[in-house]
């Protein structure tokens, strides 16, 4: 499905944008979440209401903020240069074996940063890996991604100087107004009045996909809600599962991003559970703050 005439919609080569349940994961994924206070810095991903009887609704609700998301991702990912997608002559074993949650006795970060909230001084090390792309990953599928102004704030402090000059054009074309306005949105990112934009991820565990001394490539489980609450949205709040794999480059001490890429699942089977009132999702995503995720 296509966003627009630039050319870059869900279909792209190297990651599955259909909806579904993908195949089990090699091992059970845990994370420890440490909570950060009232205040959610980040703002994240996808959606999916309870049983309407409307099936075909389920699938349009799900396509608006999703296929944006996908297609932003596909579009930076698009070009002629390589750039992040090299080893360099770096060499590492993969893992399959999952870890389990228990202490390290390794200090997962060093702070954050006072202007988006990220974390950064990530320890060089397998665990500061993951607790990098756990954290790198709830920005990523925020909805401050939506807003112009705030993107160009994240995006420094996620990647590496090279692969944010390089992303940063893409991802403003990506997440331009006429895609925007097709999932609701204003030219900054906002709702309509009386209604509230959702996109919230939690990371449910990670895998080192391989590791050396100065570059790791790692793939972050999510979950996530994402639509506009709101009497009469079009776009209503909506669950979504996926896995976004992020390749890090240890710069300047921290560990930073030099490309990331999305596929969707492995998701469960959807629960009976009665969907909640567009009023309760608003105050939830108000309310409830969001953490910072450590390995």
């Amino acid at each position: 499905m296509s966003l627009g005439d630039d050319g870059y919609g869900g279909d792209y080569e190297g990651h599955e944008t259909r909806r579904g349940r993908g195949a089990s994961p090699e091992g059970h994924l845990t994370r420890t979440r440490l909570p950060e206070g009232d205040g959610d810095p980040y703002g994240p991903p996808r959606r999916a209401p309870g049983r309407t009887g409307k099936p075909s609704r389920n699938l349009i609700t799900v396509v608006g903020v999703v296929v944006l998301l996908l297609a932003a991702i596909a579009f930076v990912n698009r070009g002629g240069d390589n750039n992040g997608d090299t080893d360099n002559g770096d060499t590492g074993g993969t893992s399959t074996e999952a870890r389990p949650t228990a202490p390290t006795g390794e200090r997962p970060v060093e702070g954050k940063n006072n202007t988006t909230g990220i974390a950064s001084g990530f320890a060089k090390s397998e665990q500061g890996a993951q607790s990098a792309a756990a954290n790198y990953a709830v920005a990523l599928a925020s909805a401050d991604m939506y807003n112009r102004e705030r993107r160009h704030e994240i995006v420094p402090q996620i990647f590496t100087s090279a692969a944010a000059a390089r992303l940063q054009p893409r991802l403003d074309k990506a997440y331009s107004a006429a895609s925007l306005e097709k999932i609701g949105l204003d030219a900054d990112g906002k709702a309509a009045d009386g209604m509230t934009y959702v996109s919230r991820t939690a990371p449910l565990g990670t895998k080192v996909n391989k590791i050396s001394g100065t570059s790791a490539t790692v793939a972050v489980w999510c979950t996530g809600v994402f639509g506009t609450a709101g009497e009469g949205s079009k776009n209503p709040v909506t669950n979504d599962w996926f896995t976004l794999t992020l390749k890090l480059r240890w710069v300047n001490n921290d560990w930073k991003a030099e490309s990331y890429s999305q596929k969707a699942g492995p998701a469960p089977v959807n629960s009976d559970r009665t969907a909640s009132t567009a009023d309760e999702i608003a105050k939830a995503v108000e309310q409830y703050g969001g953490f910072t995720y450590a390995r």
